[in-house]
């Protein structure tokens, strides 16, 4: 039976995009579908701005004039010049389990690229880091949590089957949480308890959290710029960024640091699971999901680091101790017992070394896929 593609170009097919996944995977105990007002504001121009400065193309194929995979195209182009690039991205990869499908959606995009003149391809990448990046390709016996990908396990070998290998692996750890650190950590954080230059920051409520949301991102941009795929936020793309998070953000698991002129140096943001409470939800808010994404959260045992950075020139001191320490008190307070990492880059040796310090399991894997486009 022959594949027919469809470019989305209105909005009854943009419909039909965002909402295929939750047709195809509705017998994936383990699919948490997205926030559908976040999925809405990604593909709408006058939120997403990426849309602006960037080529892309939404299709979906259809056999028998059913829906039966999607797939986006992405041309990066201030990325692709900053970093001296000649890349396509494939993005929103969703499909039935069929080899035949997968290969009509993935060489449209393929197709796509070539005709831009463009010899490389990776993927699943949004726009930037922030978006879901990469398939599971471990631990997908556990629920997904917000902002990583979530996919059945066949898309691996469909995506493999069409040439394409390893660019880069993303890594979760889950980590207990303990009382007390271990005590290279405590003697650590002795110290650096004891500098009077640093001020640790802890908040009760969103009113005494919001004026650090922004210098939050600010530090994000200035932290982040060497890490694979990351695009600097705007100061409206940063204002949007907090009015979207902080609505959900419990202020007890937003740490932060200040040094003596109130600059912010360092911070960690956490965050409750809620992936359940979204699944009941359906990915809407309202009339009643978001009574089910804050009990999923108020019941939940796993806390989910979601963003941390230390501002250049105060790294290697402790005070990621320090906030470590904070976060793992209000964590137990809560009752939390696990906590997960959220995706660091396989080769942030740095990184992975802090986790299994503190007895990390790598429990979930992540992997964005290149191919040559001849």
């Amino acid at each position: 039976m022959s594949i027919e593609i469809r470019v989305v170009d209105t909005p009854v097919l943009l419909k039909e995009y965002i909402f295929l996944p939750e047709k195809i995977y509705r017998q994936e105990s383990r699919w948490v579908p997205p926030m559908y007002m976040d999925e809405w504001a990604f593909h709408d121009p006058k939120q997403n701005k990426a849309l602006s400065y960037c080529d892309t193309i939404r299709v979906i194929a259809y056999r028998d004039s059913k829906p039966v995979g999607r797939i986006m195209g992405i041309v990066h182009h201030p990325y692709n010049e900053q970093h001296h690039e000649d890349v396509v991205r494939f993005f929103n990869f969703d499909c039935i389990n069929d080899q035949t499908v997968a290969h009509t959606l993935i060489q449209h995009i393929e197709n796509w690229g070539k005709a831009k003149g463009i010899h490389k391809i990776i993927g699943p990448f949004g726009f930037s880091d922030k978006d879901p990046q990469g398939l599971q390709i471990e631990g997908l016996e556990f629920l997904p949590i917000i902002a990583t990908p979530t996919n059945p396990r066949y898309l691996q070998a469909l995506v493999e089957n069409e040439g394409y290998q390893k660019e880069v692996d993303c890594v979760s750890y889950q980590m207990p949480i303990h009382p007390t650190l271990p005590p290279i950590y405590e003697k650590v954080y002795n110290r650096i308890s004891k500098n009077q230059s640093l001020k640790l920051l802890e908040f009760t409520s969103k009113r005494q959290l919001g004026p650090y949301i922004i210098p939050v991102l600010r530090l994000v941009n200035e932290a982040y710029e060497s890490i694979f795929g990351f695009v600097p936020m705007t100061e409206e793309e940063m204002k949007k960024f907090a009015a979207q998070y902080l609505p959900v953000l419990d202020p007890v698991f937003v740490k932060a640091v200040v040094n003596v002129e109130n600059e912010l140096i360092a911070f960690v943001v956490a965050m409750p699971d809620m992936s359940k409470g979204i699944q009941k939800a359906k990915g809407k808010l309202f009339p009643f999901g978001f009574i089910h994404i804050l009990l999923a959260m108020r019941k939940a045992t796993q806390l989910n680091l979601l963003l941390g950075a230390v501002k250049p020139g105060f790294r290697g001191v402790g005070i990621n101790v320090l906030l470590g320490k904070s976060l793992m008190e209000s964590a137990v307070k809560r009752g939390l017992t696990v906590m997960d990492s959220h995706l660091i880059l396989e080769n942030n040796t740095l990184m992975r070394s802090e986790c299994e310090k503190i007895e990390g399991k790598v429990y979930k894997r992540f992997r964005v896929y290149r191919k040559k486009l001849l």
